[in-house]
């Protein structure tokens, strides 16, 4: 082994970092004697009179970084502003982290706590990619962005020094660029294969298996990550857009044609505030005034919740923008995210999805989800598509095969658990498998059917339990199944199972986290408060994971 000296300190933080010659000194000392590149002495020797030495916590020289640990407001199921009344007089770092969907998604290539810190500290600038938190927390943040800075903003600062010693690098050393397919940065290109419908005839819902190949692709995934899609926009919804700007497809806007343009870079969903300060530029009278109240968000009418960009067109239709700040004024279109369900031991070179495609009315038009769209019906097989992988952030199998799992995912939160038990079955792990899925109808909504029963019957499925909303007089779900049998899945979690649950975050998962609460009452003997803690160990511990939408 060839010995290789370290750095001297000024090495360590180069001269050209955004710190002050005491601020450089300072955390030189600290890196190298943390890194254990110096003795104390040594450390001692750099650091500025009176500074702590060696492994010595650092004090904090300015506001804190956001960090889930500290954030009571980290629940996907609480309002924003119930959020960011928990988060008033805390730093501007938390504050901004509130102002989000607390769903840590990673949709923005960021948890939340990091997402609200990259911004923070000025290394984020764009301030709308909170796709689940939409227009709502983009105002927010934009509010909170706006603010004087703090004293010390800026500059990495933290509570404890190992946090310290993870900011301080950051800062200096600029991550290296993401491999392609790793990050909605960089996307590559995945091959639809097939798709295949598995709601049954009568079913409210339109649920579909959609694989891809993506051996081409030099794509790596492990189960419990998510399958990030660039979608386009359908292009007859485009066309009449166009129809009524009254300008034509061909009309060249950002080097390509509107239409090209308007299919695949920009969204058309929820019309964004900037549209609706274009409009008010070149409107008069009532309909200026209107146009500036919706950009405000201040709307007696209501209209900012449901007016898409089609709709904003529509509505002042004797306007008409100029191509090229039309569509600068509208927000870029988002990648979607995916559970992955399937395992990458059982079909290499595939990934599969199940996908449930949203059509919704307002008013007197039909609207359809984009992504799920162009997944379930405008995307031929053999087309490409771009796409990435996000790796789970929390959500992922025990390391130890033989631990027991209860999934809970009813309708297309089934996704996750599938790729689940075909990880566990390719392996041979020895745990225990208890899956609780629900959904509308057993006749028409029971996906993967036939793969369950197999998975039941050949013993990898210990327990499958089922609950069906609108079989009944009364609906019943999975957490009502989960109460039922509430004594044997304490039991589990006694014997350390792990927990997982996927699916809606407002209501599915908080009645699912109540359930175990009850079950901790009614089973473990614990009160209230001692039941709620424990549910919070299992999170802290790992024991408990979510993957919630």
């Amino acid at each position: 082994m060839t010995f290789q000296p370290t750095p001297s300190p000024v090495d360590i933080v180069p001269a050209g970092a955004p710190f002050s010659d005491e601020q450089r000194a300072w955390l030189s000392g600290f890196l190298a004697a943390a890194l254990g590149s110096l003795t104390p002495v040594d450390a001692a020797a750099i650091l500025p009179s009176g500074a702590p030495v060696a492994t010595a916590a650092p004090e904090p020289a300015g506001p804190p970084l956001a960090d889930n640990d500290d954030a009571p407001w980290h629940d996907a199921a609480m309002p924003a502003d119930a959020r960011m009344k928990l988060a008033e007089g805390r730093p501007r770092s938390h504050r901004l982290m509130a102002a989000m969907a607390q769903q840590d998604c990673g949709q923005c290539g960021y948890s939340c706590a990091a997402y609200a810190n990259a911004i923070f500290l000025k290394d984020e600038t764009r301030l709308n990619l909170c796709a689940p938190g939409g227009k709502e927390t983009f105002r927010l943040v934009k509010a909170l962005a706006a603010e004087p800075d703090e004293a010390g903003a800026g500059v990495p600062t933290t509570e404890t020094a190992g946090k310290a010693e993870t900011v301080a690098v950051a800062a200096i050393a600029p991550a290296p660029a993401p491999a392609p397919g790793t990050s909605r940065e960089q996307p590559v290109e995945a091959v639809l294969v097939s798709r295949r419908r598995l709601s049954g005839d009568g079913s409210e819902k339109d649920t579909h298996h959609v694989e891809f190949d993506i051996g081409g692709s030099g794509l790596d995934y492990q189960v419990g990550d998510s399958f990030g899609v660039f979608p386009k926009n359908d292009a007859g919804h485009v066309d009449q857009i166009i129809a009524m700007l009254g300008v034509a497809h061909t009309t060249e806007v950002r080097g390509r044609t509107l239409r090209a343009v308007l299919i695949e870079e920009v969204s058309l969903g929820l019309a964004p505030d900037a549209l609706y300060e274009l409009y008010s530029h070149i409107l008069g009278g009532a309909l200026r005034e209107k146009a500036r109240q919706l950009a405000r968000g201040d709307d007696p009418d209501g209209d900012a919740a449901q007016l898409d960009v089609f709709a904003v067109v529509q509505k002042f239709a004797a306007a008409r923008p100029h191509p090229e700040a039309f569509v600068d004024a509208l927000e870029p279109l988002q990648p979607r995210l995916y559970s992955i369900s399937s395992s990458p031991k059982t079909k290499a070179g595939r990934v599969t999805l199940t996908v449930d495609a949203v059509r919704y009315r307002v008013g007197q038009r039909h609207r359809l989800g984009v992504a799920s769209t162009f997944l379930t019906e405008r995307m031929e097989p053999g087309a490409t598509l771009r796409c990435y992988v996000q790796k789970a952030h929390e959500f992922a199998l025990p390391a130890d095969p033989a631990t027991p799992v209860i999934m809970i995912g009813p309708g297309t939160g089934i996704a996750p658990f599938r790729a689940f038990l075909k990880e566990r079955e390719a392996i041979g792990a020895k745990g225990r498998n208890w899956l609780f899925y629900g959904h509308q109808r057993q006749a028409t909504d029971f996906f993967y059917r036939d793969e369950l029963q197999a998975m039941r019957a050949s013993g990898l499925l210990t327990r499958l339990s089922l609950a069906w909303s609108r079989d009944g007089a009364e609906k019943f779900y999975v957490q009502d199944r989960m109460l039922e049998v509430g004594a044997e899945l304490w039991r589990w979690i006694g014997e350390g199972a792990h927990l997982y649950v996927c699916g809606d975050a407002k209501r599915m998962a908080k009645d699912v986290e109540a359930a175990l609460v009850g079950i901790a009452t009614a089973h473990g003997g614990l009160d209230a408060d001692a039941a709620v803690a424990a549910i919070r160990g299992l999170k802290k511990a790992g024991r408990f994971q979510a993957d919630v939408y």
